[in-house]
C-alpha cells in the first residue's frame, strides 16, 4: 500500500490547524503544519533584515536552516529552527504577513516543499497548508479544503490572539486576512485554491468535533478502498 498522506488546505481562520491536529491524533498519524515552516523563514528573514526581493539571501537562508517539529508532554507541537524554539515567535500577526510574503518567492517554496515531502515520505501524515493537495502531494489519499465565512474566520483568528475580542479588533483582523487572502490567491506560484478532487468543507457554524469526525470517516473509507486494491 502506498504511503498515506492526508492533505488539508484552506485560508487563515478556517480551522485547519485544530482540525488537522485532532485528526492526526485520531488516526495515529504525524501532524505537519507547513504554514509554520513559512512563518519560520519569514521571522528569520525579518530578524536578519532580508528583504523579500533579495531572492539570493532568502535562498541561502532556506538552505542553511533546518526546521523540525517536536511535541511536548502536553501534546503541543513546537517548531524549531536549528534547535531554536520559535513556537511563540511565529504566532503573531506580523509573522503571518511575513510568511505570506516569503511564500510567494519560488526559491523558498522549492526548499520547503522538498522538506515537506521528506517529512511525509513514509506516510502516516496529516499535512496542512495552502498548497498541499495541489502542489506538495497532488496524489494524496485524501484531500480537503476547509473554509468559513470571512466574518467567522476573522472572529476565530482574533480570539486566538486576544482574550477579549471587540468589534474593532475583528474588523482589523478581517482586513489583515483579506490582504493575505488576496496575496495568496493571486501569487504566480502555488496560489491558494482547492485541488480539483478535494472535498470542500465549510466549517462555519460547525463544531471542531463535527468537522474532525467528517474527515475521519472519509479518510477511513479511502484507506479501506486502498486495502482492497
Amino acid at each position: 500500500m502506498k504511503p498515506v498522506v492526508v492533505a488539508i488546505d484552506g485560508p487563515a481562520g478556517a480551522g485547519k490547524s485544530t482540525v488537522s491536529r485532532r485528526l492526526a491524533q485520531l488516526l495515529g498519524f504525524q501532524y505537519v503544519d507547513t504554514g509554520a515552516m513559512y512563518r519560520v523563514v519569514g521571522v528569520l528573514a525579518a530578524e536578519r533584515r532580508i528583504a523579500c526581493e533579495d531572492v539570493e539571501a532568502l535562498d541561502r537562508l532556506c538552505r542553511e536552516t533546518s526546521i523540525t517539529f517536536r511535541d511536548d508532554a502536553e501534546g503541543r507541537t513546537h517548531v524549531y529552527a536549528d534547535g531554536r524554539d520559535l513556537t511563540d515567535a511565529i504566532r503573531t500577526p506580523e509573522a503571518a504577513q511575513w510568511a505570506s510574503k516569503v511564500s510567494a518567492v519560488p526559491q523558498v517554496r522549492a526548499h520547503l516543499v522538498a522538506q515537506q515531502r521528506a517529512l511525509a515520505a513514509k506516510g502516516g501524515v496529516v499535512m496542512e497548508g495552502r498548497d498541499i493537495g495541489t502542489v506538495v502531494f497532488p496524489d494524496a489519499v485524501a484531500k480537503f479544503f476547509l473554509d468559513a465565512s470571512p466574518r467567522e474566520r476573522a472572529r476565530r483568528r482574533a480570539a486566538e490572539l486576544h482574550q477579549q475580542v471587540s468589534e474593532d479588533e475583528i474588523e482589523r483582523v478581517a482586513r489583515d486576512i483579506a490582504e493575505r487572502d488576496a496575496r495568496d490567491r493571486t501569487r504566480a506560484h502555488a496560489p491558494l485554491k482547492p485541488a480539483h478532487d478535494a472535498v470542500y468543507v465549510d466549517t462555519t457554524g460547525k463544531s471542531i468535533d463535527e468537522v474532525v469526525q467528517l474527515l475521519y470517516e472519509i479518510v477511513t473509507a479511502r484507506r479501506a478502498e486502498l486495502a482492497r486494491l
